[in-house]
C-alpha cells in the first residue's frame, strides 16, 4: 500500500509518499480502508519533532480517518463493509490502518468520509471540554479563539447546539465570513478584541473561553472572563505557552481548566465510545457537519499539512487516499 511517512522531522517537506507493506492488525485491531482522514495541528508538530509523542523517522502520519471495515476481530461490534470513524495517534495517512476497536466508531449513512474523517479529534474533544471541562450551560456566551480552525468550528457547531451564543475572534475579514457561515453569532477582529468583547457583553464578559491558541491572546482571554467564567487551553497553535498570574483568578473568581481529552480518555475503556454515543445525535440532527475547506489526495499530504503550518485553513483540511 501506499502511506504518507515522515522521513525526517524538519517540517510537512518532510513527508514522502512511499509504497510500504499492509498493515498487520494486532490482537483486538479492526483492520480499515481509508476513505478520507483529517489533518490537525499535532500532524504539523509531528513533523517538526515537536510532539509529546516523538516515533523515530520514518512513520506514517495521521491521527483521525474515516472509511470501511476489512477485517474485524470477531467479538467487536463491526464486520467487513461497515462504515467508520476511527482515531489513531499515527498511521491514518495511508490506503489501510489497523485500530484497535475502542477507537473505531460506527459512521452514520448519511455523513460523507471527508465529513466523518474530521469528527474524531476535533469534536471529540470539544464534547469532552465543553460539558466535562467547562460544565457549558444553555444560554451561556463561549468566545471562541481560533475560531477559523477545525477545534474553532467544532467549537461553534457544539456550542450552538447546546444553546450557547458564540463570539468568534479571527484575522481577517474572510474568516469572519466563515464563520459566520457554520453558526457563529458575533465575530471580533484578533486586534483589539478584548474592548470588542466588552461591547458585546454589555461590559459583563462571557462565560466560557476556548483557546487553542495561547501566546499574546492569553491575557486579554482571562480579562474577557465574567466572574465564576471558565478559560479552556486546548492547545498552543501560536507557539508560545503563556503562563498565569494566579492573582487575576483570585481577584475575578475565574478559572483555567486544561482539556487533555486523550490523557483522560485512553486510562477509561469505553470512554471513547460513550464520548461518540454523547456525540450522535447532534449528528442525526445535523446540528453537526463539518465544514471542509481542502480536499488532497495522498500524494500531496505534505502540502496539506504545511496548510495549517501558514494558517491558511478555513475548517478542516482532508487527505483522500483514492483520489488523484
Amino acid at each position: 500500500m501506499h502511506a504518507a511517512m515522515v522521513t525526517r522531522t524538519d517540517g510537512p517537506a518532510s513527508v514522502e509518499v512511499q509504497e510500504v507493506p499492509d498493515p498487520v492488525p494486532a490482537l483486538g485491531d479492526v483492520l480499515i480502508e481509508v476513505k478520507a482522514a483529517g489533518v490537525n495541528f499535532p500532524d504539523l508538530l509531528l513533523t517538526k519533532g515537536m510532539y509529546q509523542y516523538k516515533p523515530d523517522p520514518p512513520f506514517t502520519l495521521g491521527g483521525e480517518l474515516a472509511g470501511v471495515v476489512v477485517a474485524a476481530p470477531s467479538d467487536s461490534e463491526f464486520s467487513p463493509g461497515d462504515r467508520v470513524a476511527a482515531s489513531s495517534v499515527t498511521g491514518a495517512f495511508a490506503e489501510l490502518v489497523a485500530v484497535p476497536a475502542q477507537s473505531v466508531f460506527p459512521l452514520p449513512d448519511s455523513m460523507e468520509f471527508a465529513a466523518g474523517a474530521g469528527l474524531p479529534m476535533n469534536y471529540l474533544t470539544m464534547t469532552f471540554a465543553l460539558q466535562t471541562r467547562g460544565q457549558l450551560e444553555h444560554g451561556e456566551t463561549v468566545l471562541v479563539q481560533g475560531a477559523a480552525g477545525g477545534i474553532g468550528t467544532a467549537t461553534i457547531q457544539l456550542a450552538n447546539a447546546m444553546g450557547a451564543r458564540t463570539i468568534s475572534v479571527v484575522s481577517t475579514e474572510d474568516k469572519a465570513k466563515f464563520v459566520k457561515s457554520i453558526g457563529s453569532q458575533d465575530t471580533v477582529l484578533a486586534e483589539g478584541f478584548k474592548d470588542r468583547v466588552a461591547e458585546l457583553t454589555d461590559g459583563k464578559g462571557v462565560d466560557m473561553v476556548v483557546d487553542p491558541v495561547g501566546g499574546d491572546r492569553f491575557t486579554d482571554s482571562l480579562r474577557s472572563l465574567a466572574p465564576l467564567g471558565r478559560l479552556l487551553v486546548i492547545g498552543f497553535t501560536a507557539g508560545d505557552i503563556p503562563t498565569v498570574k494566579v492573582n487575576r483568578l483570585l481577584l475575578n473568581n475565574i478559572d483555567v481548566r486544561g482539556v487533555g481529552w486523550g490523557a483522560y480518555a485512553m486510562p477509561r475503556p469505553g470512554y471513547l465510545r460513550e464520548e461518540w454515543d454523547r456525540l450522535l445525535p447532534y449528528l442525526d440532527s445535523g446540528a453537526i457537519d463539518p465544514p471542509i475547506s481542502a480536499r488532497y489526495p495522498l500524494a500531496r499530504t505534505g502540502e496539506a499539512v504545511a496548510q495549517l503550518d501558514e494558517r491558511a485553513a478555513l475548517g478542516k483540511v482532508v487527505i483522500e487516499p483514492g483520489t488523484a
